[in-house]
């Protein structure tokens, strides 16, 4: 242990002892309140956070950042396939990310549609509509809450160039077939891959078999950098576009320590390697070649990122274990009500236990029940996404039958890592004193 890590976990031990207020924030335990997901850390992050902020030579993206950009794609690629990634800010900017850099990567035009379930989150369909590409949506099947994949062949045009998969809650659709339909239509398979870090099938990554995938570390997430995301490929140039358009659209791509040397990692930056009527503009690290944003994250994140990469086969595990529980707990003491269950192919890592209510009554009783009871509740995200003004004007939302039911019949509770004997025995009792 370095020196300076020795006197802040010292600290930290002195504030432990001094302070109640630290221990309700580090412990993240309110009595009597069952969270549906939150932080899952200890001091190594908090020490690695201010270590960096004491030592580390840049307080925005950096070294940490970039080491922790190395780590994520050497955990989430299995056989040591090479691959390469990029911190964000956010989830919901990675997915802005990633289909920028793939519309400029394949030479999408305006226009061109992009295949993507009508039920799900804003920050997935909104990328699409940034970018200037059409969604087609697809309804969903009750059973799964997850693609209809016998709908996907009737919405393929000539305009297509993706199927765009975020599966529920971890769980995936049936990945077969849509890889099926993307080789035999010459299609990208993209993954929002926010809620199903580590999830596999047939023992592979799902973002191994996507051209790109993006994901989140917001808090209530598998891992967290309190907000952060990541962009991953085994396409190296897609991270670089993507990384353009991160940094304010430049054309350097210097990173990590080498983001701070005077000739970059290029060893070119100031070269007169430009045509001639840019012979003023000589400065590689500031010449931009597409319209940008600053979506940078900080490096104290990529060093919190760091820490939460040795915990995640532990919080995978967890996970897992903790959606059991919670189901069985369902199952035993509540009718009319059934829980998702992973496909026999899956190795599924749960961001949240799906229900399925029988009817629009029962839900109703039930979230009110456990909200009552300090049971934290979800909705399944935004429902039919064409029900939400912001999105009306894209489709017909009455089209989307089994879409529209999930708002009325769909909940989700959580499955944290974070959950212990004091938790399960919360929801035990209060599911067994519910009655309808």
């Amino acid at each position: 242990m370095s020196n300076i890590k020795y006197k802040i976990r010292t600290f930290i031990n002195e504030l432990k002892k001094e302070h109640s207020l630290y221990n309700f924030i580090a412990n993240n335990n309110t009595q009597n309140k069952v969270f549906y997901g939150g932080p899952y850390w200890d001091d190594e992050e908090i020490i690695s956070a201010i270590e960096t902020l004491l030592v580390g030579k840049w307080l925005t993206s950096g070294e940490s950042v970039h080491k922790f950009e190395i780590e994520f794609s050497r955990k989430f690629y299995l056989n040591d396939k090479k691959s390469y990634s990029l911190m964000t800010n956010s989830g919901s900017s990675a997915n802005l990310l990633m289909l920028a850099a793939l519309k400029k990567r394949f030479e999408w035009n305006d226009g061109d549609e992009i295949i993507v379930s009508v039920v799900g989150f804003p920050t997935t369909i909104a990328p699409i509509i940034q970018n200037n590409l059409k969604p087609v949506f697809v309804d969903i099947e009750l059973d799964t809450l997850n693609f209809d994949t016998a709908q996907i062949s009737k919405k393929i045009t000539k305009k297509t160039r993706a199927i765009f998969v975020s599966p529920v809650l971890g769980n995936p659709p049936e990945m077969s077939s849509i890889l099926h339909y993307c080789l035999s239509n010459k299609l990208q398979l993209v993954l929002d891959n926010c809620d199903s870090l580590g999830t596999r099938w047939l023992g592979v990554y799902l973002n191994e078999y996507a051209i790109a995938s993006s994901c989140s570390f917001y808090p209530a997430h598998h891992i967290t950098t309190a907000e952060g995301g990541m962009v991953s490929s085994a396409d190296g140039e897609i991270i670089d576009i993507a990384r353009s358009f991160a940094w304010w659209g430049r054309d350097c791509y210097c990173v990590g320590a080498a983001n701070l040397l005077p000739q970059g990692t290029c060893k070119n930056r100031f070269a007169r390697w430009l045509s001639p009527e840019y012979e003023d503009v000589v400065d590689h690290k500031y010449v931009f070649t597409n319209v940008g944003y600053n979506l940078k994250p900080l490096d104290l994140q990529g060093a919190i990122g760091l820490e939460q990469l040795k915990k995640f086969d532990e919080i995978h595990k967890k996970r897992k274990e903790h959606k059991q529980t919670i189901q069985s707990l369902f199952e035993k003491y509540v009718n009319n009500i059934r829980v998702i269950d992973e496909q026999k192919e899956c190795d599924v890592s749960w961001f949240g236990v799906p229900i399925i209510c029988d009817s629009k009554q029962i839900k109703a009783s039930l979230v009110s029940w456990l909200e009552q009871n300090n049971i934290q509740t979800r909705n399944y995200f935004a429902g039919n996404i064409l029900l939400h003004p912001a999105y009306r004007q894209l489709d017909d939302w009455k089209k989307y039958k089994n879409a529209n039911e999930v708002l009325d019949r769909v909940f989700f509770v959580g499955c944290s890592p974070q959950y212990g004997t004091r938790e399960f025995e919360l929801v035990e009792d209060v599911l067994k004193r519910y009655e309808r």
